[in-house]
């Protein structure tokens, strides 16, 4: 079998490859050795916000009274959540195998190694071979040495999306995105103890101080503990619960818990499929490329979380590269690389938060003269109905464009779309404090950011 590209993987960046490569005139055969989406569509970004929206819709349930309600939940099925979780992956990979169907992309089913000439991938006794090879094959989770994963009690992601049961009390290890995300859900969805354990000194360490410091404050009034920096010292499972050893502040205390989630990141999947033997493999697993994505072996990309940082283990940046590889290999006008602090980033949290662009002491570390303006959400009509205390922080240059933007809140994730926008297009304050926002709507927030930014406050106190 031979088409113009192989595409090894069929998650977010390999079948993002796939379609772009049809618009460019190229044909394109993928290898999947399980179902296409990957990851992101079958056991993260897609089930876990499944979850998370039921989360949401409890907890809104529980300060039902707030708007003259008089509800009650008589219980929550795990069953009839994972029902719920189910369809909406079911539904999702359906019209994705369709449309790949649709657009005659071959897919083929089986575990591929790449052979030696780099633009064959060998699949049993099939040979698939390309002109060019894109490797999209995504990531694993990482573990902690000494903690050990019986995806029962001590669990990673994996096990977590498709838990049969809500646990009592849980211990979450990392605060990145997938560990304050479940920290959140299981929260929400009744827990009675959650405590995240963070080695670094805040959650969220990735994200802005501002809104890492109003993230522990609100999981804090949720009742969701939070110790940064900590480190768990050891794990013994015993029967159905663990018995945690936890140091903070050289202290030693101890928990007893039914649930220990390691959230700690994930590892390219890179070993035994054929990379190394091309070069292409550099430290610690990540495929060594260059701003287009090419590796260091002729006609060879790759994709996806197989990229070290600074690139970002998000579906959303494996289709940005994915469109990049594809335009690369078609030989398109000036394909533009992949600029990854205009990549929004996102965690769907209760409450959200999302950013784009510099924190502000990355910017203060850059050399650049900083304005940094914050407008709460307690001043926005949207954010009142609500109940929200977040807020929209712009960074930017002294008489210079904005550098970042990072909100905490209700739908922060869908507000950062426009902040990106003002990013990536070097805007002025002044001139995104210009543009008509329609009131009442969280996206005002935005707009009053930016003319507290520019020096002419509206509804700023």
């Amino acid at each position: 079998m031979s088409s113009d590209i192989v595409v090894l993987g069929g998650g977010p960046g390999g079948y993002a490859v796939a379609l772009r490569a049809l618009t460019r005139g190229q044909t394109v055969t993928i290898v999947e050795a399980d179902k296409v989406g990957g990851t992101c569509l079958h056991w993260g970004c897609i089930p876990s916000k499944a979850m998370l929206y039921v989360g949401e819709v409890l907890d809104t349930a529980a300060h039902a009274d707030r708007f003259g309600l008089d509800l009650a939940v008589n219980g929550v099925s795990v069953e009839g959540i994972g029902a719920f979780r189910e369809k909406v992956v079911a539904n999702l990979h359906k019209g994705l195998a369709g449309l790949l169907r649709s657009k005659n992309i071959e897919v083929v089913a089986g575990h591929g190694t790449v052979a030696d000439d780099g633009r064959t991938v060998l699949v049993g006794q099939q040979r698939v071979s390309g002109n060019a090879l894109v490797v999209a094959t995504g990531s694993r989770v990482r573990s902690l040495p000494g903690i050990d994963v019986d995806g029962s009690v001590v669990i990673t992601s994996d096990e977590a999306t498709r838990l049969p049961r809500i646990p009592r009390r849980a211990l979450v290890v990392g605060s990145g995105a997938v560990g304050l995300e479940f920290a959140s859900l299981w929260r929400s969805l009744g827990a009675e103890e959650v405590t995240i354990v963070e080695v670094l000194d805040r959650i969220a360490p990735l994200e802005d101080p501002d809104l890492s410091k109003q993230l522990a404050r609100n999981y804090r009034k949720r009742g969701i503990t939070t110790l940064a920096p900590a480190r768990v010292e050891s794990v013994k499972v015993e029967g159905e619960t663990a018995r945690v050893e936890i140091v903070e502040d050289e202290t030693t205390r101890e928990l007893h818990v039914d649930t220990v989630l390691v959230a700690v990141g994930r590892a390219p999947r890179t070993d035994g499929i054929g990379l190394a033997e091309l070069g292409i493999v550099g430290e610690r697993g990540y495929a060594t490329v260059d701003e287009w994505c090419r590796t260091p072996a002729d006609g060879v990309f790759a994709v996806g979380d197989l990229l070290a940082p600074p690139a970002l283990a998000l579906a959303h940046a494996g289709f940005a590269e994915g469109f990049l590889v594809a335009d690369v290999i078609a030989g398109a006008a000036q394909p533009q690389s992949i600029d990854y602090a205009q990549v929004p980033r996102v965690t769907y949290t209760s409450p959200e938060v999302a950013s784009v662009g510099l924190t502000e002491p990355q910017a203060r570390d850059a050399g650049h003269d900083v304005v940094a303006t914050q407008y709460s959400l307690r001043g926005n009509a949207k954010g009142i109905i609500h109940d929200s205390d977040g807020f929209v922080k712009v960074v930017a240059a002294r008489d210079g464009e904005v550098l970042g933007v990072h909100v905490i809140g209700p739908h922060a994730t869908d507000l950062i779309a426009e902040a990106q926008l003002i990013t990536a297009w070097g805007a002025l304050p002044s001139e995104v404090a210009q543009l008509v926002h329609p009131h009442p709507t969280l996206a005002e927030a935005i707009g009053e950011a930016h003319l507290a930014a520019a020096g002419t406050p509206f509804h700023t106190h």
